[in-house]
């Protein structure tokens, strides 16, 4: 049994039973795409760091960025305060994002920004003397978070939040509407649900924590249609689709459908620290100004809107005007798609996908999630299966030889599994 590292025993892991659990590596350094481990070896990274590293490990522009305003400013509160990087940076993604988003909400966390988001949808409707408008309607195999409003609008009662299932508030869930079946459930629940309605909220084209669900932009289109019809705000959930992952900036664009509010994160900051946003549609930032103090949205976050975080975010996005990131995911998605295709053929597999910069190999069963990170760890790389699945969302500066090291290794893993 391997001895834990000293320190060990004071820590609480994530999405982990450390009863039973082995200790994980110790990473004490990262570079470019690859996290080198305390015993010297390196990893390819095959998840960026939970999708947040798109520029690959320790990028020198966002260091530097970062490195300035810490000298400058390192932190701020933003209640009755606002500065320059938080301003330039709410232009930049109200500029990058288009149709009528305009107003940005900052945030440290996705799962806030989703909560600001349902926040914003309920009291748009409270502002204008309508109570009984409380309900987020969501889709079943959906993620939008930990905390108890999100787990409420994620997918709880047959996923890791089900033993909460009974103490969250009961929201509306409907089957993405993909074909005639769910199309009519769809338009079930819909039709009972209403006249409680707030809002509907969705993963654009793929739901990621849940499973790497992928759906067609004609679904959006049939949401959004039905959001219109009943006068209803649609939120998009972005936090894994935004900057680059789908091959477009945003899973919006490559759709061809736009949401009143969106929420990013992840990838805001390139990976470096912890920063969210809230952006929400001229409209819906009209239902709150009013003479009333009241009507404001009462919401702070101590560390929203961070300098450090901002001047990462700023410094990432600069990385996206002067690369072709975009066109760096779509090439990962024909390598992806070239690269996992042998896994088709091996027993357990279900299904084999790609999307833009993430790759998926959906199998019948998982039994034991520990020993296969441990086998991928054996064979030089990282890559942590969720639910069902092995995925891949490398940073979007990938080489080919790291690339094909991480499609090598799902296939030579999987192989051995039956």
């Amino acid at each position: 049994m391997t001895t834990p590292p000293d320190g060990f025993s004071h820590l609480w892991l994530p999405y982990t039973q450390m009863h039973t659990a082995p200790p994980p590596p110790v990473a004490v350094r990262t570079q470019g795409c690859r996290i080198q481990l305390d015993d010297g070896r390196w990893l390819v990274d095959g998840v960026a760091s939970w999708w947040t590293a798109c520029h690959g490990y320790n990028h020198p522009a966002i260091a530097a960025a970062v490195r300035a305003q810490l000298d400058a400013m390192p932190h701020v509160m933003f209640g009755g305060l606002a500065h320059a990087p938080a301003m330039r940076l709410a232009s930049r993604l109200v500029e990058l994002l288009g149709g009528d988003l305009s107003r940005v909400f900052f945030a440290e966390s996705g799962s806030i920004a989703v909560e600001v988001a349902m926040k914003i949808a309920v009291q748009s409707w409270i502002n204008r003397g309508i109570t009984r408008r409380t309900k987020i309607l969501c889709f079943e195999g959906g993620y939008h978070g930990d905390s108890f409003a999100t787990m409420a609008i994620s997918d709880p009662r047959g996923g890791m939040h089900r033993r909460f299932a009974h103490l969250l508030a009961d929201q509306p869930r409907a089957p993405l509407p993909a074909d005639d079946a769910s199309i009519a459930a769809f338009e079930r629940v819909v039709a009972a649900a209403a006249p409680g309605l707030a809002a509907i909220i969705v993963e654009p084209l793929v739901q990621g924590a849940a499973g790497m669900r992928f759906h067609a932009p004609e679904v959006l289109r049939r949401i959004r249609a039905t959001a219109d019809m009943l006068g209803l705000p649609l939120i998009f959930d972005e936090i894994f689709t935004g900057f680059g992952r789908t091959g477009a900036m945003f899973a919006a664009h490559r759709a061809g459908v736009m949401p009143d509010i969106v929420t990013l994160s992840k990838a805001l900051t390139g990976g470096t620290m912890a920063l969210s946003a809230c952006v929400a549609s001229a409209e819906m930032f009209a239902h709150f100004c009013s003479d009333d103090p009241a009507d404001a949205l009462m919401h702070g976050p101590t560390y929203m809107a961070n300098p450090l975080a901002c001047a990462a975010a700023l410094a990432s996005l600069e990385l996206f005007a002067a690369h072709d990131r975009l066109g760096q995911a779509r090439a990962i998605e024909a390598a992806l798609l070239a690269g996992l295709a042998p896994c088709r053929d091996l027993p357990g597999v279900v299904d084999v996908r790609a999307l833009g910069a993430i790759g998926v190999v959906q199998l019948e069963r998982i039994d034991d999630v520990a020993a296969l990170r441990a086998q991928f760890v054996a064979e030089g790389v990282w890559i942590r299966p969720i639910g069902d699945v092995v995925y891949l969302t490398p940073a979007l500066t990938i080489d080919a030889a790291e690339l094909d090291m991480l499609t090598g290794a799902m296939g030579r893993v999987l192989s051995r599994r039956w």
